[in-house]
């Protein structure tokens, strides 16, 4: 790399790769951010797992990390018990301190992949240790007093919940996150806080109540929501969300939704969800035709490796290759279910096996899709919905192989 290389800020790494939305005094901030500082994202703590839609916020994180920045991830275990009511429009559910906990612990492990949490160079912590301990009164008195009702009306997450009711606890929330910035600037000197662009508002806050408290600056940014090309939000698929926990998306998922990405995506993706250096970025998303498939290979194996290891993606690529080439390769990531040999000496529709291997959401959609001509059995494309799956299906390995359209495979094992 050349010299301009390392005069890069974190700053143009953000600007290039396209992580950002809208930042407070741009001009300052550039300066702040060429030496070196502290910044904070929330993360709400109602899931044992993060899932792709999570995944902007934490590679900031990373890329603040590897640019010497000290990352703090907030886990947000008091304000989850309040409930946050931006980008949503109907009240969270609330959930128990103990859950809030476990949570916490199985969010850190998914956080290590990315953060080096050795010698405090980040940190991890959760605003339950100080927001649970608050007194409501002085709470008002002291915070409460800086914060103009008729501003949070014109706040957009609120306006949005306005319509469909809003109570008076989420009406808080605000108030909570504007004094976790604050209490962060004030313990941990941080001074920066990202966030998704609903955050905006909330951000806002947390920066006028230091200035007020304080008397000095600190600043936000915030990132795109993530659309797909298609319109679709990032990270969703017929199946649900797409976790980061392997027991809940395994390796060879993980590695399908990315290289089932659309063509218009990839090169956003690439520069988005994976380290590879900018010119490597130009390059593949660059490509064209049938070499983009290339492309699609590396998002989905250097995306799958930040999660997985290496091991685990190469396993899926192997996967991916053997079934879409029809050649050699390792099967074994291949989800699989197995089954009782007896079950099939009568036989099973064959658009029950769809359903029940998850390549389609019901047995109606898995007749549809059948119909449409897009259901396969060992390689073969199915002519009728009700056809009998029997022993005499299975290969020598007692196994068969479904297909759902071009991509989507799953294998039934019988013993």
């Amino acid at each position: 790399m050349g010299t301009f290389e390392h005069q890069k800020t974190v700053y143009d790494v953000f600007i290039e790769r396209g992580f950002i939305e809208q930042v407070t005094d741009e001009p300052n901030l550039r300066q702040l951010l060429k030496g070196k500082v502290t910044c904070y994202i929330g993360f709400d703590p109602t899931a044992s797992s993060f899932h792709v839609g999570n995944l902007v916020p934490i590679m900031s994180l990373a890329h603040m990390q590897k640019h010497g920045h000290r990352p703090i991830a907030l886990v947000g275990g008091g304000t989850g018990l309040v409930g946050d009511p931006s980008g949503k429009d109907e009240m969270r559910q609330i959930i128990t301190k103990r859950e809030i906990r476990q949570n916490a612990g199985a969010q850190k492990k998914q956080f290590a992949r990315f953060l080096d949490f050795s010698k405090d160079q980040a940190l991890l912590l959760n605003n339950a240790d100080w927001l649970t301990k608050l007194n409501y009164i002085d709470f008002l008195r002291d915070i409460g007093v800086h914060f103009s009702v008729n501003r949070m009306l014109a706040t957009e997450s609120i306006k949005i919940r306005l319509e469909t009711g809003l109570s008076f606890i989420e009406f808080n929330y605000q108030l909570l996150q504007a004094y976790d910035f604050w209490y962060l600037f004030k313990h941990h000197d941080c001074l920066i806080q990202m966030g998704g662009s609903d955050q905006w508002g909330n951000i806002v806050a947390g920066i006028d109540l230091i200035r007020r408290l304080e008397g000095k600056q600190a600043y936000g940014i915030t990132f795109p929501l993530m659309m797909t090309a298609d319109g679709k939000k990032m990270g969703k698929t017929e199946k649900g969300a797409v976790w980061l926990d392997p027991h809940r998306t395994s390796p060879y998922d993980y590695y399908q939704f990315w290289i089932n990405t659309d063509d218009r995506d990839v090169k956003r993706f690439l520069a988005l969800f994976t380290f590879l250096p900018m010119e490597e970025v130009e390059k593949y998303g660059d490509l064209k035709g049938a070499d983009i498939r290339k492309a699609k290979e590396i998002l989905a194996f250097e995306a799958t490796k930040i999660i997985h290891g290496d091991k685990e993606s190469n396993k899926a690529k192997d996967a991916s290759r053997a079934l879409f080439s029809q050649g050699e390769g390792d099967e074994q990531s291949i989800p699989t279910k197995h089954m009782e040999r007896e079950e099939f000496i009568q036989g099973i529709p064959i658009f029950k096996l769809f359903e029940v291997a998850g390549l389609c959401a019901s047995g109606s959609e898995a007749r549809r899709l059948i119909e449409q001509g897009g259901g396969y059995l060992n390689r073969k494309r199915v002519e009728k919905f009700d056809l009998l799956v029997k022993l005499e299906d299975f290969d020598e390995k007692n196994e068969i192989l479904l297909r759902a359209g071009k991509k989507k495979f799953y294998r039934v094992k019988i013993s």
